[in-house]
């Protein structure tokens, strides 16, 4: 929604009809049809939602693809393929969506040649952040790698505080090792070798970067 005029904005927010949701809603599942997408939140207060996207193999394992905030869609790649979800979206937090069905979405991006590039735009960060995790992955150790995603995340929904910069988002230990890819021993490992390089402070979820030079210079080793 930020990267929209605000007329579009406005437009895109009056086609979705407002649904409350409580925290662990599962807003779109994984191999269900396309039939709408949400956009999270109301678009007036940027952290007022949160939600997790995931995947899981067919062997079960679970990945956890990204978080999403308000402003942001979720559900547009199925829509736009028209193929099945491909992951599924379950909200952290109670908070608000707005349900827009998919020929509406499909008729804005139609008449509003802006609005279809923003989702391009889009579209592109996420696979840019999908590449470079599996680089990551490649290249790094667990350690490294969380650095790598902790600098992300603190530049998308960082707020200075007190101690640091806190993550504005709540994610727990194993929940970053599916970010990663990385085994829970292996996770809590690396969030204790951040932790007493002072690096960052870890607390039930959330994260406060005590040392942003710092971390960036170990997550990127060179």
């Amino acid at each position: 929604m930020a990267r929209l005029p605000a007329a579009l904005a406005r437009e895109l927010l009056g086609l979705g009809k407002p649904k409350p949701c409580s925290a662990g809603t599962v807003l779109l599942r994984q191999g269900a049809p396309s039939t709408h997408v949400f956009l999270l939140g109301h678009g007036k207060q940027p952290r007022l939602a949160c939600v997790k996207v995931t995947a899981a193999d067919r062997n079960g394992t679970e990945t956890l693809l990204g978080i999403r905030i308000s402003g942001d869609l979720v559900g547009e790649m199925g829509v736009l393929r028209e193929g099945p979800r491909s992951a599924t979206v379950t909200t952290c937090r109670a908070m608000t969506v707005h349900w827009i069905p998919l020929e509406s979405f499909r008729l804005f991006l139609r008449r509003r040649e802006e609005a279809w590039r923003v989702v391009c735009h889009m579209i592109a960060d996420r696979l840019d952040w999908s590449n470079r995790r599996r680089l990551d992955f490649a290249g790094y150790d667990t350690a490294v790698r969380l650095a790598r995603v902790l600098l992300e995340l603190s530049v998308q929904h960082g707020t200075p505080g007190e101690a640091g910069l806190r993550l504005g988002i709540q994610l727990s230990q194993p929940e970053f090792g599916k970010l990663i890819g990385a085994g829970r021993d292996a996770t809590q490992l690396a969030v204790r070798q951040l932790r007493d390089r002072n690096y960052i402070a870890y607390r039930y979820r959330t994260v406060t970067i005590l040392d942003l030079n710092g971390l960036a210079a170990f997550a990127d080793p060179g």
